[in-house]
């Protein structure tokens, strides 16, 4: 008897294993089952306990786009034991966020965004629920509105002279542009938000900001194991994942509580008030059912710097990259500029409704080169028909704008960099035309798309204005590695440098 107990230890964990694979094989077969029986979408065969996770390879926007082509343009995914459907047109994008919008309107509980954004009570991550349309709302009225976003011109303004001073002080030798971009994001966002930025006076390594931004971007992006395993939690432990996310998340808590401290102790009123002061008084004027705790401040603002630091960086970083590539744009781009502003040599804000072709460039940007390739998932709350095919409740919906972008059916010659397509055609990036979603549509759709244009135009006019632009010498446009690191949101593996030329108005007069 004792001989067989301590057989049965010993081979505990051997037994437990084999009685989850054995679960996990049933739960496929049902889940098979359910698939032959139910009028699913075309996709691909799955294999035991993974279904397609394999299929979704180190670029998944690139997989599914292939996967797109074999089984067309909607199709259905067992990933782990996640259903998922993926959508990449522009007239299914338009049914998943226009027609359907209000039934697929939630979001999948994300491990990562449980931890990051306070048991997801941000904007992007919440559920589909009354605090989501609260939440969302003050966001609108009294964070991103035309007038509030205005009122950040200053902020944007200083940071665009100080990006050029620290470009031109690297003349004649060659700069990471990527890095300087990168610094120009954050500062912005971290102004806007805070009220001050952490570059100067050592800041920056005293409080290990951009170490922890870097870690932050990285731990949200991407597609986790564990997130499509939910019934094994354990997953997460066994990746390290949860130590990083706790270690992340409990830096950040710290630093937040610091901040927000610091604003309730100043009694002086402000010229300029910074996200933390706009929502202190939200939350200090809220009477209603409603009320914010300091940890759904602390998710919202935690919020600004996911959807406004990456998203900015990654657009200009490709946005400079595509001009060098393509030298007769950027020779149109910056004669556009240089016509429009001549001897001023600071862009205003009110100059940018006349660069049309600078306004081009930058949808074709988000056209070939979307921050966000794969749209942040929503999740189905009741059965749907989607094509003539019935998707089921608790559905995870993929919308993958990067094959949309380069869509044959939607684009002529869809690989090939051509601004001038936007300059005789209205489709824009405001979430009316599903060719061009960039920041999504219908009620999940990024509310900080003005926010977020304001930042990139006026640094990208700028630098067309103030730099003659050159690799450095003996590199070529066929020698820059374009490949790129995916996640959440999309940057190119390595550093842009270049060799950043002063220009003088005179030199052309």
């Amino acid at each position: 008897m004792a001989m067989f107990q301590w057989l049965m230890e010993s081979y505990k964990p051997f037994f437990l294993c084999v009685f989850i694979f054995i679960a996990l094989l049933m739960k496929l077969f049902i889940n098979n089952s359910r698939k032959r029986s139910s009028n699913l979408p075309p996709g691909p065969p799955t294999i035991p306990f993974i279904g397609n996770l394999h299929q979704l390879g180190t670029m998944p926007h690139i997989c599914l786009q292939g996967l797109a082509d074999k089984y067309g343009p909607i199709i259905f995914l067992q990933l782990g034991e996640i259903p998922t459907v993926v959508v990449s047109s522009a007239r299914l994008a338009k049914e998943v966020l226009k027609t359907h919008d209000l039934a697929l309107a939630s979001r999948p509980q994300l491990f990562s965004a449980k931890y990051l954004f306070y048991n997801c009570t941000d904007i992007a991550f919440a559920p589909y629920s009354a605090y989501w349309r609260h939440v969302r709302k003050i966001c609108i009225l009294e964070l991103l509105s035309a007038k509030r976003v205005n009122s950040y011109s200053v902020v944007r303004e200083e940071e665009v002279a100080s990006l050029v001073e620290r470009v031109a002080g690297s003349y004649p030798g060659a700069i990471n542009l990527s890095k300087i971009l990168g610094l120009y994001a954050n500062n912005v966002v971290c102004r806007v938000a805070f009220g001050r930025d952490f570059t100067e006076g050592g800041e920056s390594k005293k409080y290990g900001f951009q170490k922890m931004l870097d870690e932050y971007q990285e731990l949200l992006g991407g597609f986790s194991v564990g997130d499509f395993f939910p019934s094994f939690d354990f997953i997460h432990s066994l990746t390290g994942m949860k130590a990083r996310l706790q270690d992340t998340s409990r830096k950040f808590d710290q630093l937040i509580d610091q901040i927000v401290s610091e604003h309730k102790a100043c009694n002086k009123i402000k010229e300029h008030k910074d996200l933390v002061d706009i929502l202190l008084e939200v939350q200090e004027n809220d009477s209603g059912e409603m009320p914010l705790t300091i940890d759904n401040i602390k998710a919202i603002i935690l919020d600004m710097f996911a959807a406004g630091t990456d998203t900015t960086f990654i657009t200009l970083d490709w946005a400079v990259t595509e001009l060098l590539m393509n030298p007769h744009v950027m020779e149109k781009a910056q004669k556009e500029v240089r016509s429009v502003l001549r001897e001023r040599r600071v862009v205003a804000e009110s100059d940018l409704h006349q660069l049309q072709y600078m306004k081009a460039v930058i949808k074709e940007i988000f056209r070939l080169h979307p921050a966000v390739p794969v749209l942040v998932p929503r999740e189905s709350m009741e059965d749907i028909i989607l094509e003539g095919y019935k998707i089921p409740a608790k559905t995870r919906i993929f919308v993958n704008a990067w094959a949309i972008g380069r869509n044959p059916e939607s684009w002529e010659d869809p690989t090939a960099f051509k601004p001038e397509r936007f300059l005789e055609s209205n489709i824009d990036y405001k979430g009316q035309d599903f060719e061009l979603i960039p920041f999504g549509a219908g009620r999940r759709g990024c509310p900080a798309i003005t926010f977020a244009i304001a930042v990139v135009e006026l640094a990208l006019a700028q630098l067309l204005y103030s730099f003659d632009w050159e690799l450095p010498p003996c590199i070529t446009a066929k020698d820059l590695d374009l490949t790129e690191v995916f996640g959440i949101s999309m940057h190119r593996r390595e550093n842009l440098l270049v060799v950043a030329k002063p220009y003088t108005f005179y030199e052309d007069s």
